[in-house]
């Protein structure tokens, strides 16, 4: 009885070692024999950081270890360019590296390792069209670049992003019929960060996604976002025009503290920018301009800076001769007036009546001083 005991005892040891553990066996090009091969995640601060590192022996490698759930890993070999995929999980994974394309190395042998190369068998269709796209069409866009021929630039930009828009396509059927894969967390997670989808929407994929892959930790980080975008949706909608802009204050370059109601003029105009902003700061002389023009008709501008290191904002703010008032938090993408008023990108502007209600929004160029001119006019 005691030896039954003990056999129930080691077997159940064996069973609960064998719970987390995976096997990867690799094939390679035997011309590689003797390379390293890494295993690599996603560092916390950018960048990759090796989990593990073999050699290759007679064309084959094999990584072992624990998984307590999936995660995205990828594969380098030293003497190749870019990196292989794989779901690191529980199992014996298999991955046949591609020597002259890792993007077409084959992942398998455990569910989402099957998935995923279901996804790239998909995905790579499309993805080697737009490659041939770019090659055949780069010399014409450089030409048509050099000479301002908006109809060439038009037409490729259509085509390149129709062929986009098919891979985005492609990646939300694949969420759609494959709500149990792991992969379908990490490509919503994308569609969020995208920002070309509404909360409902997300949401609608979101919800029949696999309850163990909602608690890993890319699971937790989408739900994170889609509870950021949630609330600048709700903050979107609390500023669209006709509404009363709302009230805000944060610190000037110099420390003092300002608000919009401070600011408000004939017609005012809510400025979200950053020094690190290009299309900002090629947008602001025409906003000098303007300002220049019609301040003592009664237009006054407040900027909303995104920026997060002082001495750059005002640095900027010098360079760009920005003589009207500005305020930041120094807080980068978290900076509370951008997330109050819903902005999501930038430039973003609000344009503001004598009341403060919002009687347009992201308006630049010549169309946003042709606005500002039929308001100071009435």
């Amino acid at each position: 009885m005691k030896k039954f005991l003990l056999f129930l005892a080691v077997s159940a040891t064996v069973v609960s070692c064998k719970k987390d553990q995976y096997e990867i066996a690799g094939t390679v090009d035997k011309s590689l024999n003797g390379k390293n091969v890494f295993l690599e995640t996603n560092g916390d601060m950018g960048g990759f950081t090796a989990k593990d590192t073999v050699k290759v022996e007679n064309g084959k490698f094999v990584f072992e270890g624990t998984a307590t759930e999936p995660a995205l890993y990828f594969i380098q070999v030293e003497g190749l360019n870019g990196k292989a995929e794989i779901v690191l999980e529980q199992g014996d994974i298999e991955v046949n590296i591609d020597k002259d394309s890792l993007f077409k190395s084959k992942q398998g042998g455990t569910f989402n390792n099957d998935m995923l190369h279901q996804y790239y068998q998909d995905i790579n269709k499309i993805r080697t069209k737009m490659i041939s796209f770019q090659k055949a069409n780069q010399q014409a866009m450089m030409n048509a670049y050099k000479s301002n021929d908006t109809v060439v630039m038009n037409r490729l930009n259509k085509t390149y992003t129709a062929i986009g828009k098919e891979m985005t396509n492609a990646s939300l059927d694949f969420i759609k019929k494959n709500p149990k894969a792991y992969i379908s967390v990490l490509l919503l997670k994308q569609q969020v960060a995208m920002g070309k989808s509404s909360y409902a929407d997300i949401k609608k994929l979101y919800d029949p996604l696999d309850e163990a892959n909602k608690k890993t930790k890319e699971g937790k980080e989408l739900a994170t976002e889609m509870a950021k975008l949630q609330k600048a949706e709700e903050s979107k909608a609390s500023v669209e025009i006709g509404k009363q802009a709302p009230d805000f204050s944060a610190a000037t370059p110099d420390g003092a503290k300002m608000s919009l109601k401070q600011s408000l003029g004939k017609v005012t105009l809510v400025d979200f920018w950053a020094s690190w902003c290009r299309p900002c700061r090629e947008e602001n002389p025409n906003v000098v301009a303007m300002y220049n023009e019609l301040h003592t008709k009664g237009l006054n501008i407040i900027g909303v800076s995104l920026d997060k290191e002082g001495a750059k904002w005002k640095e900027a703010i010098a360079a760009d001769k920005l003589v009207w008032n500005q305020v930041s938090n120094l807080k980068f993408w978290d900076e509370p007036i951008a997330k109050q008023y819903g902005v999501q990108s930038i430039p973003a502007t609000f344009l503001l009546d004598a009341s403060g209600k919002i009687v347009a929004k992201d308006l630049r160029g010549a169309e946003l001083k042709a606005k500002v001119e039929e308001l100071l006019a009435k």
